[in-house]
């Protein structure tokens, strides 16, 4: 079904709708308009497609002392409003901000604090997008929520499936590993089809207001903000020294929850040669020492043949128990997925072993699990095993 309304139909959009067709029959959607073109453009497919439409900014956070940088939230309201006038829909700011910090904030804080390197994007989808906004759209009578996402749903098996989205550039699918299964079901994702230069011409086809507007890098719903200017709000630096591999003390760092593993700039010590660079290997909470080494496939501790996974969640049914069951895995939001074999082990823990190792995985990052396109879901790195085990 096509809404009739003569402004949606030009050739531009129709091929939009026909290309991937988002749902079999009408129904009433929440859009989470971020301000940004993507939910944008998502929101106008809906409508062009003959959905009941309404749209939503999630208002997670208010930089009122400034002291975070660049934090537009009062722009993105404003271009989120825009963009829902231009299309002729309701919209609605919902405060969700004592939520966000108690969902997200506390998780990232509390991670970085024991030294895991936690992912607050993951984190926001699963407990904000599709937790507390979902839970408010089907209690004000909506079949569900809709977001700016690159990657697909598909409805035509037994059960709901995610797929990545077609733009390899730009599929997000590694961001929804650790939503459930109730929670894709009331999802739908109406530019994974789509390439990013083909959402940009939808938006400038549409007339959208916020067509030209650049792609935000910061923290979910913050804003353009680095990490550490977040994170030294909640965290003081605790100095400790910075300790090589085999022991020797080679300078003094800030703060553990400064640095990630797998980290080469920034560290503070200068390495030895144009060819040796230091490469951050671990953070010892204990001791409040970071262990350094040189960025080499040779150095302990640097690749991981395998890892323990923790917190599994999925979107369809696990592996079998005790088997290796050869997977996918995405260790890093833009890594490509690589081969592995999982063996569940007990309850939510499952141990996976790569067919090539893998650099730099840290506990309390997020680990996609893929069935060639299809997301399975995901889990979270504990402790690993270097690529000699």
């Amino acid at each position: 079904m096509i809404v009739d309304d003569t402004k949606w139909l030009n050739a531009t959009v129709l091929s939009a709708i026909v290309k991937g067709k988002i749902m079999d029959r009408p129904k009433k959607n929440l859009v989470a308009l971020s301000g940004g073109v993507d939910s944008a453009v998502a929101a106008a497919l809906l409508k062009a497609e003959g959905h009941t439409v309404s749209a939503a900014y999630m208002k997670n956070w208010i930089n009122e002392e400034n002291v975070f940088g660049n934090c537009p939230w009062q722009q993105d309201i404003e271009d989120a409003s825009a963009v829902a006038d231009h299309l002729g829909i309701p919209f609605q700011v919902i405060n969700f901000m004592q939520d966000y910090r108690e969902r997200v904030v506390h998780y990232l804080v509390k991670g970085y604090e024991s030294g895991q390197t936690p992912n607050p994007d993951v984190m926001c989808n699963r407990e904000m997008k599709f937790g507390v906004m979902l839970d408010w759209a089907l209690d004000h009578g909506f079949d569900g929520v809709a977001t700016g996402h690159y990657c697909r749903k598909d409805v035509s098996g037994p059960e709901p499936a995610l797929l990545e989205g077609v733009d390899p550039n730009k599929d997000q699918s590694y961001f929804l590993a650790m939503i459930t299964p109730t929670q894709l079901e009331h999802a739908w994702f109406p530019i994974g089809h789509l390439l990013k230069p083909e959402v940009r011409a939808l938006a400038s086809e549409l007339g959208l207001p916020n067509a030209t507007k650049k792609d935000s890098q910061g923290i979910c719903f913050i804003g353009e903000v680095r990490i550490n200017d977040f994170l030294e709000k909640f965290i003081p630096d605790k100095p400790g020294p910075i300790l090589h591999a085999d022991g020797r003390e080679l300078g003094t760092h800030r703060g553990l929850h400064r640095y990630t593993l797998g980290q080469r700039r920034g560290i503070g010590i200068p390495s030895n040669s144009n060819f040796n660079h230091y490469v951050v290997l671990a953070k010892d909470v204990a001791r409040n020492a970071l262990i350094v080494g040189f960025d080499s496939p040779d150095t302990d501790g640097l690749y991981h043949q395998s890892a323990r996974l923790h917190n599994l969640s999925w979107m369809t049914r696990c592996p079998p128990e005790g088997q290796d069951v050869p997977l996918l895995a995405k260790v890093r939001y833009r890594d490509p997925s690589v081969p592995c074999f999982f063996s569940s082990a007990e309850g939510d823990s499952a141990l996976l072993r790569f067919q090539f190792p893998q650099r730099a995985l840290a506990p309390g990052q997020i680990c996609a699990l893929y069935d060639g396109q299809r997301l399975l879901g995901g889990g979270v790195f504990g402790q690993c095993q270097g690529c000699t085990d």
